[in-house]
């Protein structure tokens, strides 16, 4: 959704903006090209990979691309020690990238047999095999109906606990398929779910976003803006609800007989709803049927 994007960041020349999730640098690319001349453009990702990988696209725009390893749960702390506030416009772009699904090292993909890692970036702690092999079955039960929002999470579990320890994705990934029990008829993969729900877990996404949106509106100046595309349900959510709360003067209960919460907004809202991708986009790239993107302006 880089055209929507673009659009609705209101990217000008001479603009600044964030990239939160730099990826391979495509959405920082067509930023950066949209705002020249004179744009600027500081780019964050915990990957370093993704990093390597969008310096080196970003090389025509490299006076202008600032790029830094980081979660963006530090957002504000990493925009203001490079002196980047206020800013025009800061960008999300949730979930998975193309290239780290790609990447057989990394336990992301349930297709190619790796270790059960899925960290974002090696400063992590915690791995996929730790949860997999550690936590006790309630608690991975929870986890798996919590982030991936999967029926049979208990079975799940269940069986998971009973073939410790597991060691690879692969080993992973056929024991959850017979657990779950789905038949071929599913339009995704029996294992997608638990992934999804391990890989959130592991990099505390849910947490992060939380965090990260409201530094979002402390580092861009008026009339800056904010966009998101989410790719789960939860994260849509939480970006629905933020924008939302901070789109009124009062978020007392509606019960009370006046406000006592001293809340003034700090939005506008600029999508009413979210903004789906187009059919031919969807046509090219299958992973982009769920995108979800919101936008907001700071009064």
């Amino acid at each position: 959704m880089v055209a929507e994007a673009l659009e609705l960041l209101a990217v000008q020349p001479g603009g600044r903006y964030v990239d939160c999730t730099v990826g391979g640098g495509g959405h920082s690319l067509a930023i950066l090209e949209a705002a020249a001349p004179g744009g600027l453009l500081l780019g964050i990702d915990a990957d370093p990979a993704a990093l390597d990988t969008a310096r080196e696209r970003l090389k025509p725009y490299a006076g202008s691309a600032l790029l830094r390893q980081a979660n963006f749960r530090d957002l504000e702390t990493v925009c203001r020690q490079a002196d980047f506030v206020p800013v025009h416009g800061v960008l999300f772009d949730l979930g998975l990238s193309s290239m780290q699904l790609a990447d057989p090292g990394r336990g992301f993909s349930f297709q190619v047999e790796a270790p059960l890692d899925m960290r974002f970036g090696a400063g992590q702690t915690t791995t996929a095999d730790e949860i997999v092999n550690g936590y006790p079955e309630g608690e991975l039960a929870d986890l798996i109906w919590r982030y991936g929002e999967e029926p049979a999470s208990r079975r799940i579990a269940r069986a998971i606990v009973g073939a410790r320890p597991l060691g690879t994705t692969t080993q992973l990934a056929d024991l959850v398929s017979r657990a779950a029990g789905r038949g071929g008829r599913s339009r995704i993969h029996p294992a997608t779910r638990t992934f999804q729900a391990l890989r959130m877990a592991v990099n505390d996404e849910l947490g992060a976003l939380g965090s990260a949106l409201q530094q979002a509106v402390d580092v861009l100046g008026q009339g800056g803006r904010l966009v998101v595309i989410a790719f789960h349900s939860l994260e849509d959510r939480i970006v629905k609800q933020f924008i939302s709360h901070e789109s009124r003067d009062c978020v007392c209960p509606p019960e009370a007989p006046s406000c006592v919460c001293g809340h003034r907004a700090s939005l506008r809202r600029v999508t009413r709803g979210a903004v789906r991708p187009s059919e031919r986009e969807i046509a090219d790239n299958r992973r982009a049927r769920s995108a979800r993107l919101r936008a907001a302006e700071k009064l």
